[in-house]
């Protein structure tokens, strides 16, 4: 059974351990501002390739603020324990549903009825915004980071009177047919392939995660965001390679070529060489498999008849988004980051792109993440 974090990588106030028999699960987290009882709970969930340790330097703050604050290796990463790792396992046990369980069976586990905000990073954004929508009783503010939330998916509407014929959407074989053949990266993670690709990878994992932080990141200087005209296949390709691949290559190989040179991973200070092998330490023993398994959820559409429960629902409670003004999540799925503000949230109380931010941004811009946080925080 494997241990904690040692204290000598985590930040000072700052704890490691587990908490037992969460919906299946041994839950790994790290913890901060537990030593006073009564604290209002702040819950933090990371996204993909990251884990718990992607809040290194929001947690701590957060807690001195006032907050017991927490951070779990969500289901299929890091510490945390009892998920399915193969491939051909229970996807569904991947879904939505499933992993705002994981986080409302961690809240109850310790003694709390209301949490004071989630917060979700990336895919975390996903199961933060969703946390919001199914138990707006416990999740009392929302803020999601990175990736838009446009809302609920949609059922089908006054059909009766005027049939609706759903289209196939031809987009991924439109991209494979343009002039530079490409795939999206949701299709590539959910392959059978993907897993050994990243996992056995020619450069090693730990250049891998380099690599692939590096390529979203401020850092990568060609980073420079805009709204696509739609979901077509040549605005999608418009994105950089690590969202719109190359066809024929995997996602090792597609961040191999810009690996950052050895000057400018010392000259990194949001990630440096020490805490990208926590990261690294952790994908090399577990692999990738059940991050991946989160992408195969949607593509599949595996959990889709559930989600439309709550067709037209909305986000009611105070909502703050935030993501790096060099960050292409926002914009991926042309419309979202809009619809997000009109109409699937209704009490937006900031919506801010941060300078000197890629997709990253809790770890590249981790002081102004904060402060918006805490002013999240202070919403009635």
């Amino acid at each position: 059974m494997i241990d904690a974090f040692p204290a000598s990588v985590l930040p000072a106030g700052v704890r490691s351990r587990f908490v037992e028999n969460i919906n299946g699960l041994r839950v790994h987290m790290l913890e901060a501002g537990f030593e006073t009882p009564g604290r209002p709970l702040v819950v933090l969930l990371h996204g993909f390739p990251e884990i718990a340790w992607s809040w290194r330097k929001v947690i701590g703050p957060l807690a001195a603020a006032g907050y017991h604050v927490i951070a779990p290796d969500q289901r299929g990463y890091g510490r945390t324990t009892g998920w399915d790792p193969d491939y051909d396992g229970d996807l569904r046990s991947f879904g939505i549903p499933n992993l705002v369980r994981d986080v409302l069976g961690l809240v109850f586990a310790l003694g709390y009825r209301t949490t004071a905000a989630v917060v979700g990073h990336d895919f975390g954004a996903s199961v933060a915004a969703w946390c919001g929508v199914i138990r707006p009783d416990v999740f009392q503010r929302v803020s999601i980071m990175s990736a838009p939330f446009a809302g609920p998916p949609a059922l089908p509407f006054d059909t009766d009177r005027v049939p609706v014929r759903a289209a196939p959407d031809g987009v991924h074989a439109a991209m494979a047919a343009l002039e530079r053949p490409r795939k999206h990266y949701h299709q590539y993670y959910s392959t059978r392939p993907a897993n050994t690709d990243m996992w056995r990878c020619r450069q090693g994992v730990h250049d891998f995660l380099r690599a692939y932080y590096h390529h979203k990141s401020a850092d990568w200087a060609a980073n420079k965001p805009f709204r696509l005209a739609g979901w077509t296949a040549g605005e999608l390709a418009k994105m950089p390679t690590y969202y719109i691949m190359d066809l024929h290559e995997d996602m090792a190989a597609t961040v191999a070529h810009e690996m950052p040179s050895a000057e400018q991973i010392a000259a990194c200070g949001w990630l440096t060489e020490a805490e990208l092998r926590v990261y690294s330490g952790e994908y090399e023993r577990t692999g990738f498999q059940g991050g991946l398994q989160w992408y195969r959820v949607r593509t599949e559409e595996a959990d889709l008849a559930y989600l439309q429960l709550f067709s037209g629902r909305t986000i009611d409670q105070p909502f703050l988004f935030v993501a790096g003004s060099a960050d292409w999540g926002v914009y991926q799925r042309p419309g979202a980051f809009e619809r997000m503000q009109e109409a699937a949230c209704t009490r937006v109380v900031g919506c801010h792109l941060l300078d000197g931010a890629g997709h990253w941004v809790q770890q590249e811009q981790p002081a102004r993440v904060t402060e918006l946080l805490l002013g999240l925080l202070r919403t009635s």
